[in-house]
């Protein structure tokens, strides 16, 4: 998810980069940990008032030796979620846990949970008792589930009394450790910028929508009625989106009934203008909100003007923010990319960015622009 600010902290010199939740109370816990020990020793009349003070706690029991204390050691050094605390073996029976063990205290779902694995696994399974079975998307979660590319079925709704919340939350449990549930809402804060990422507003909620992260975070729809919803009916859809038999949804916005000297491209006519091997076609993918985007707008209508009467040469934009298309992804604005008739993979434009350099540049590199300069010269023959 971008747009999200980078937190760094300099330790002896040192850099280290924050990357978990954004709350005041994560953010103060890990500078706690940078700058004091990793694991605080403690008496078993402390436990109770230490756990219940945190969202998520692991305490070792045991001997403060031997591989399994070491393992935890080196998982309390790694992890920013948690707070990590070591007790006598003693201490273990009051809580449910091994007299040598590790356990997780946490203010939601089943606490405490024991870890009953192998040594190496105390990380993984850590990081799984770190996410509650059923999601509120906050701050904390979106290192959990996009910098972790976690698979996310979500749940958009602003009316948390809806009949199927109850069956959202069911199919949490019963589907526990497949993907991960989340619910969110649609109008403020957080959950509103997660909603506008996938493309849900209030218009269409509520509605259910699958992510499966990578190199260009897919999205999917749940495309059943909401008031029939069931939990044989979300496991299916799981079921079909596992076995690969869902198409991803792509994000567009309507196309233009007719279309000027600058060709606006959307998510749905992308494909028939950008892949026409009888031209050329020089893009813009912009965001709205970028400044250096509306410095070159003027320049890109410009630019698109004196190749008017050009048909076989297009100067197109692209709302990047508003659309979307299978295999694309724009890492900053504004990029701009070349399609020659001849290479449909396109290559990005990196020369200067004033009218005369791009119309230099094109009289170099498109066939279209050289094609079109010499029938000109003919015709004035």
């Amino acid at each position: 998810m971008k747009g999200f600010p980078t937190l760094i902290f300099f330790v002896n010199g040192e850099r280290q980069d924050y990357t978990g939740g954004r709350t005041k109370d994560t953010i103060v816990q890990w500078i706690n940990k940078k700058t004091g020990p990793v694991s605080a020793e403690l008496a078993c009349d402390d436990i109770p008032a230490k756990v219940n003070a945190n969202k998520l706690n692991m305490v070792y029991f045991g001997g403060f030796e031997g591989e399994l204390f070491d393992s935890f050691m080196k998982v309390a050094r790694t992890s920013e979620a948690f707070s990590f605390f070591h007790a006598a073996g003693d201490c273990a029976a009051a809580h449910g846990a091994k007299a040598h063990g590790v356990s997780v205290f946490r203010n939601f779902d089943e606490s405490p949970i024991h870890f009953n694995g192998e040594h190496a696994a105390l990380g993984d399974w850590m990081e799984a008792a770190s996410i509650p079975t059923l999601i509120e998307f906050s701050e904390d979660y979106i290192e959990p589930i996009f910098g972790k590319g976690k698979e996310a079925l979500i749940l958009f709704s602003n009316d948390n009394s809806a009949a199927y919340q109850e069956i959202f939350a069911q199919a949490a449990h019963q589907l526990n450790g497949q993907i991960l549930f989340v619910k969110s809402g649609t109008e403020q804060g957080i959950q509103q910028r997660l909603a506008e990422f996938v493309g849900v507003d209030g218009a269409n909620s509520p509605t259910i929508r699958l992510l499966q992260p990578g190199e260009d975070m897919k999205k999917f729809v749940y495309s059943g009625a909401m008031d029939t919803l069931s939990v044989h009916a979300i496991k299916n859809y799981v079921d079909e989106f596992k076995a690969g038999n869902l198409r991803p949804h792509l994000k567009s916005e309507a196309e233009p009934e007719t279309q000027g000297p600058l060709t606006i491209l959307v998510g749905t006519n992308f494909d028939s203008i950008v892949n026409d091997a009888s031209k050329d076609v020089l893009v813009k993918y912009y965001a709205p909100w970028c400044g250096h985007c509306k410095s070159l707008a003027p320049v890109w209508e410009e630019l698109a003007q004196s190749y008017a009467d050009n048909e076989d040469l297009v100067i197109a934009k692209f709302d990047a923010t508003a659309n979307e298309v299978e295999g694309l992804a724009i890492r900053g604005y504004p990029t701009l990319r070349f399609y020659p008739k001849d290479n449909k993979q396109g290559y990005e434009y990196e020369g200067d960015r004033d009218l005369e350099a791009f119309r230099k540049w094109l009289g170099e590199h498109s066939s279209a622009a050289k094609d079109h300069k010499a029938k000109l010269a003919n015709d004035e023959l």
